[in-house]
C-alpha cells in the first residue's frame, strides 16, 4: 500500500470510530465554493437515510464493492463510507487523486467521483475500460462541461450526475447522462419535494435528510410534471451588466470547448455599466483570448476585462472558489 493510501485509511478509520461512538452527529465541513468553509454539525440518522435513498435508487446490495476516492473531511466521501457500513457495501479505499482507478484489476460495483478524476481516468486505457464497467457511476462535486458528457454517452452501465450540497447530506436527485434514457434533467428521489421561490431558486423538502426546508441559491427550471428541474446557475452568480443579467456557468460553458487553458468568469464593478464581465486566465495570451471570445460569445457577454493569474482559485474539492475570484478582479490594478 502507497504511503498516501495508508494516511488516507488512518482518516476513514478515524471517521468510522466517530460514526460509531455515543454521540448523534458528526462534525462536517461545507466545500467553500461561495465563500469560506464552514463546520457543520451532520445528524447519523439523517445520514443514514440519506445512504438508504441512493443505495435503493441504484440497487446497491450487501457485498457489492464501492471505491472510495474522495477526501473524508467533506459529505461527499462520509456518505461513501456510510452507503458502505448502512448497505454492507465493501469498501476499496484509494486516496483521493487524479487517477482513482490506477492500481485496480477489477471495476468496483460503485464509485463517486468527482469530473477532474473521470476525465483523467478517460486518458488511461487501462482506467477507461475499469471506468466503463463500474455498475454505478456518479460524478459530483462539479459542472460536468459538454465534451465529458459526450465521452460517456455510449458507456454500457449506469452514469449519473449529481445534485445535493452538505445541507442536504450529498444528492438528492440524479440526472442520467448515458445510454437510451439519458436526460437533461435531475430526477429527485422518493420523498423529496421541490419548488421555486420568488426568485426562481430551488427549494427542497426532504424531511429523510433534512430536519427543515432548505432554500438554495440555485436557479432552476421544473420540468411541467413539476418533478424534474434542470440548474440554470446559482443567484449569486449573476453579473448585472447595463440591465443585461448574465450567468456566469452559462458563459463558461459556451467558452469550454473553445479555451484550452485554465479560467474562470466573475465579475467587478463598473461605473458605466454597474457590473462587468471579468476572466481570469492561467495565460499571458491575452489578445488571442479576447479574439476567441469576439467569436463564441454574444457582445454583451464578452469579458471586458482580462486578467492573467498563476492559478484559477478552486476549493480543496475542486470547485471553483467564486469568492476569491472576485477578490481578484476588485483587486487587480489595470497598467
Amino acid at each position: 500500500m502507497e504511503k498516501n493510501d495508508a494516511e488516507f485509511v488512518r482518516k476513514v478509520e478515524t471517521f468510522i470510530a466517530e460514526w460509531n461512538n455515543a454521540d448523534d452527529r458528526v462534525l462536517v465541513h461545507t466545500s467553500g465554493s461561495t465563500g469560506q468553509p464552514k463546520p457543520m454539525w451532520a445528524s447519523k440518522r439523517l445520514m443514514a437515510n440519506s445512504a438508504r435513498m441512493t443505495c435503493d435508487f441504484l440497487h446497491l446490495q450487501p457485498g457489492d464493492t464501492a471505491l472510495l476516492c474522495l477526501p473524508v473531511e467533506y459529505i461527499a466521501g462520509k456518505m461513501v463510507v456510510v452507503r458502505a457500513m448502512v448497505r454492507q457495501l465493501q469498501l476499496i479505499i484509494k486516496a483521493p487523486q487524479a487517477h482513482p482507478l490506477a492500481g485496480l484489476h477489477q471495476a468496483p460495483t460503485f464509485a463517486a467521483m468527482v469530473p477532474m478524476q473521470v476525465t483523467s481516468s478517460l486518458n488511461n486505457a487501462h482506467e477507461r475500460q475499469l471506468l466503463a464497467d463500474i455498475r454505478q457511476l456518479i460524478i459530483g462535486g462539479g459542472a460536468i462541461d459538454e465534451t465529458l458528457e459526450k465521452e460517456l454517452r455510449d458507456f454500457p452501465n449506469n452514469v449519473w450526475s449529481t445534485y445535493g450540497m452538505t445541507e442536504t447530506l450529498s444528492h438528492i436527485a440524479l440526472r442520467k447522462i448515458n445510454g437510451k434514457d439519458a436526460d437533461q434533467w435531475y430526477t429527485p428521489f422518493d420523498h423529496v419535494n421541490i419548488a421555486t421561490d420568488h426568485r426562481g431558486c430551488l427549494t427542497i423538502h426532504a424531511p429523510l435528510v433534512c430536519d427543515n426546508s432548505l432554500t438554495t441559491n440555485d436557479m432552476v427550471e421544473i420540468h411541467p410534471d413539476g418533478r424534474r428541474f434542470r440548474i440554470i446557475g446559482r443567484v449569486d452568480n449573476v453579473i448585472n451588466s447595463g440591465g443585461v443579467k448574465i450567468h456566469i456557468e452559462q458563459v463558461e460553458e459556451r467558452l469550454r470547448n473553445a479555451v484550452d487553458v485554465p479560467f474562470a468568469i466573475t465579475k467587478r464593478r463598473d461605473p458605466l455599466l454597474g457590473e462587468m464581465v471579468v476572466m481570469l486566465v492561467q495565460s499571458t495570451k491575452l489578445d488571442a483570448l479576447r479574439q476567441c471570445c469576439e467569436q463564441c460569445l454574444p457582445a454583451y457577454w464578452r469579458p471586458r476585462l482580462f486578467i492573467s493569474v498563476d492559478k484559477i482559485p478552486t476549493t480543496d474539492t475542486g470547485k471553483p472558489a467564486r469568492k476569491r475570484a472576485e477578490q481578484i478582479a476588485a483587486q487587480y490594478m489595470p497598467e
